[in-house]
């Protein structure tokens, strides 16, 4: 079923739940394609970063992504 653009939007405005209106099978995320890499470090740093994962309750992968992110954000 289409929706009006006027009324979609007064959806969203309000607040509403849109995605139902949405087709979200063809939805793609610009610059997030992946890209498998493979890196050496010295067993300290990934004892630390396991326990630093650990401690946050998220993986490996998720902490040395979260760090470049930051850093690359930051500009450092």
């Amino acid at each position: 079923m289409k929706t009006k653009a006027s009324d979609f939007d007064k959806k969203f405005d309000d607040g509403e739940n849109v995605t139902a209106n949405l087709d979200l099978s063809k939805a793609r995320r610009p610059a997030e394609e992946q890209k498998r890499i493979n890196m050496d470090v010295p067993v300290w740093m990934l004892a630390a970063l396991d326990r630093e994962a650990k401690r946050l309750g998220i993986t490996r992968q998720s902490i040395i992504k979260m760090w470049l992110a930051e850093r690359l954000q930051t500009g450092q």
